[in-house]
């Protein structure tokens, strides 16, 4: 076989002289019929045509819609890029001439008989008859418009081979074609080589087994050589058009003829179409790479920037295939098809490199967003740009099994480590605001004192929530979760630093209205969170049982606290300088009107709570005092004892009815217990114990023996009929009151054993008088 880099001719258009060449293995297919055209330039027209259609291959001589144009070659067989001015004159045709010189007349005729072949892609020439010259500037300037003007389409499916070499080139030959990317003459050789092979094979001589396995390991390596080359031209075959589109016609007869010849000998084992799939993958994970991407420390955004440009770039590149790159394929490659497939599985790959670098919550954000939100929309795959081939395409990400579900879990674990600190920097922030500098409560419009936290952190779960809700609902919920599981904790922490930080300030007043701030506060949060109550029911629970108990834990020091206040006053009253001196209760009064006024910045329904139980302490612990017989009035002194105890209870009453108290059944102690007192008869008490006995039924004979103490009534016969009565009373009583008073309320001296003896038994005590 001749030499591609012999002798060789330039076809000059209109007499000029052409500079650039063509190299023979463009038209490699039509050498041998050439040749013997321009061999025997005597023979008929007819009889040249006829012999170049039937070895000619089925490349279009001009550019059209279902005919890409091959690309002229230099000498090195680069590409040669064709103006489009038809001002110019036509590229010239080189052809590999024999050892006589054609006529100039001869070779028009010919090339016109070739470009006629060739018009009709994949079906055979039917008026083998020659067309008239025509002038090659012309056509070329003629084919240049009908480019312009016509929409592509793709190749036919339909080719015919052409004829093969009787001897194919050397190695080297082929190795320097294929390097040259002469491919279509290099992958004829190929086939021509396999022919000899197989033939050599099937003669099955002793001598040749050395030289066929030789020739197999030759072509074994040419043919590597070969998909090595389409796999580089697929690849970049996007990233540079205009150099590689001329390259893929070619490039898709080969696959289709090696597809159809995988079960001969001497090709490679493995599928062509899948090494071609995987060249594309290859081309699509050179445009995924070549996506900027920002280090984090540069820039807060990094990963919303680089998404934002990889989605961009997905479009501009499946725009490209769209337009021009499938036109150089036929229909059954679905180029388009698989460029989007290949998208699918690079994206995802490239997706779960990236997730190894994420660590904030803002960027999972975003990671999450672009895959469930971003890549199926409008301005990736299903941009209106890509309609209609994308109509029966899938848009969904090819992602490792579980890479999102672990990708939602590592949002709500950041989301989790979040409020934690969160909730952290609340705290720190109320310290910091509040309790270091000892600065007053903030009342609301209502009155109320109430910290700003419950009104934060209520804004931070609706924000996350919600944005959770953007990527999915399923999401929203278990970020909801989390979140209350957090809060489940806060409570505590921040009563242990309030604690902490406010404890040298007991008992200043501030201090309860820090506990009156954080018991409104933590009710505000709770009624905040109830909300959520319908989808997350248990997390809500659990929020409300420890709110509930610390709001339990801050009222029990309020009222520890108001206690430990009064005691001192309360311990002093019904006693001999209480008798003469108000001071005390004054102080009680105080302390008592104080806790009043503060409760008006206290949240139903905990006012009434508090003014309830202190009520009922106060007159407990001003009661009891009766029992404890530390003082005895004599001298008549308990009728003016009766009108201060009765005086001053009236006085209590008041203030806890003004603070609601709920403790109505407290009010006629006071006047009860007064008017035994007061009775200048003692006969007369017998009569005047059923009222006090209607209103608190757990008043016992103890009780009673220590009220008569108090009077001045230490024993006798009346004091016996007294105790008598009392008991007869509680027999026909069937009062059946819950409330206690009496019955918890230590006596200190118990005079039962005497008092329950008949009256004939402690005469004989009794002194004359």
């Amino acid at each position: 076989m001749d030499n591609p880099d012999g002798d060789r001719v330039s076809v000059q258009s209109n007499g000029t002289n052409g500079t650039g060449k063509m190299k023979l293995g463009t038209f490699g297919s039509f050498r041998a019929s050439i040749k013997r055209a321009v061999g025997n330039s005597r023979r008929s027209t007819s009889r040249d045509t006829e012999g170049s259609v039937s070895a000619s291959s089925p490349p279009p001589a001009s550019p059209g819609p279902s005919s890409p144009s091959r690309p002229l070659r230099d000498n090195g067989g680069f590409i040669v890029k064709q103006e489009n001015d038809p001002g110019q004159a036509a590229s010239p045709t080189q052809l590999t001439r024999s050892k006589t010189e054609p006529s100039m007349s001869k070779l028009l005729r010919i090339g016109s008989n070739l470009s006629r072949s060739l018009t009709s892609r994949g079906t055979k020439v039917k008026d083998k008859r020659p067309a008239p010259p025509r002038d090659v500037s012309a056509a070329s300037v003629e084919r240049t418009e009908e480019k312009n003007e016509e929409v592509p389409e793709g190749i036919d499916e339909q080719y015919i081979l052409p004829e093969l070499p009787d001897s194919p080139l050397s190695v080297m030959e082929i190795h320097k074609l294929i390097e040259m990317e002469v491919l279509e003459e290099a992958h004829l050789n190929l086939l021509a080589m396999r022919l000899e092979l197989q033939k050599e094979q099937e003669a099955a001589v002793e001598e040749s087994s050395t030289k066929v396995a030789q020739k197999q390991k030759d072509l074994s390596l040419l043919y590597t050589d070969l998909r090595k080359k389409i796999h580089e031209l697929v690849r970049d075959s996007s990233a540079h058009p205009a150099r590689n589109k001329g390259l893929l016609v070619p490039v898709a007869r080969i696959i289709q003829e090696e597809e159809k010849r995988a079960e001969e000998p001497g090709g490679l084992p493995d599928s062509w179409v899948e090494a071609w799939e995987d060249a594309v993958c290859a081309g699509v994970q050179n445009k995924v790479n070549s996506v900027h991407l920002e280090q984090r420390e540069q820039n807060k955004s990094w990963l919303a920037v680089h998404l934002g440009l990889l989605g961009n770039a997905i479009v501009e590149d499946l725009e490209n295939v769209k337009k021009e790159l499938r036109w150089s394929y036929p229909p059954t490659f679905k180029v388009f098809s698989t460029y989007v497939r290949s998208y699918h599985r690079v994206v995802g790959q490239h997706l779960k490199s990236l997730e190894g670098q994420v660590s904030e919550q803002k960027d999972l954000f975003a990671l999450l967003e672009w895959i469930l939100n971003r890549y199926q929309s409008d301005r990736i795959m299903g941009s209106l740009t890509l309609q209609p081939d994308m109509t029966h395409e899938s848009t969904d990400l090819q992602l490792e099994p579980d890479f999102l579900e672990q990708l939602k879990d590592k949002f709500v674990c950041r989301a989790k480590e979040e409020m934690k600190k969160t909730l952290e920097n609340i705290i720190k922030v109320e310290n910091e605001t509040v309790w270091s500098v000892r600065k007053k409560p903030e009342e609301e419009e209502d009155k109320f004192f109430c910290s700003p936290f419950p009104m934060d952190i209520w804004t931070i779960v609706k924000g996350r929530a919600n944005i959770s809700k953007q990527l999915c609902v399923n999401l929203e919920q278990k970020v909801i979760q989390t979140f209350l599981q957090e809060l489940q904790l806060y409570p505590q922490r921040f009563e242990e630093e309030f604690r902490r930080h406010c404890a040298a300030i007991q008992p200043q007043p501030l201090w309860t209205e820090y506990h009156i701030t954080y018991i409104n506060s933590f009710m505000s949060l709770q009624a905040n969170m109830d909300g959520y109550h319908e989808s997350c029911p248990r997390e809500v629970e659990g929020l409300r049982k420890e709110v509930k108990s610390v709001i339990g834990r801050l009222m029990q020091s309020l009222e520890s606290q108001f206690k430990e206040d009064v005691t001192p006053f309360l311990r002093r009253m019904v006693t001999r300088k209480w008798l003469t001196n108000d001071d005390d209760f004054h102080q009680l009064q105080t302390r008592t009107q104080l806790l009043s006024q503060q409760c008006l910045h206290l949240k139903p329904p905990y006012t009434q709570e508090v003014a309830s139980r202190l009520h009922h302490h106060v007159v407990k612990e001003y009661v009891g005092q009766l029992m404890k017989r530390s003082y005895s009035c004599k001298n008549r002194k308990h009728e003016k004892a009766a009108a201060k105890i009765s005086k001053q209870m009236n006085a209590l009453t008041d203030l806890f009815r003004e603070m609601d108290s709920s403790q109505e059944w407290l009010y006629p102690v006071g006047e009860d217990l007064s008017n035994i007192i007061g009775l200048k008869n003692k006969a007369d008490i017998k009569h005047h114990l059923q009222p006090l006995l209607e209103h608190y039924p757990d008043f016992s004979k103890k009780h009673l023996v220590a009220v008569l103490y108090f009077r001045g009534e230490v024993g006798g016969h009346e004091h016996q009929l007294i105790l008598q009565r009392l008991t007869e009373l509680k027999k026909r009583s069937s009062c059946n009151r819950r409330e206690v008073l009496f019955g918890d309320m230590p006596v200190t001296t118990n005079t039962n054993c005497l008092s329950s003896q008949p009256f004939s038994c402690l005469r004989r005590l009794l002194p004359d008088t």
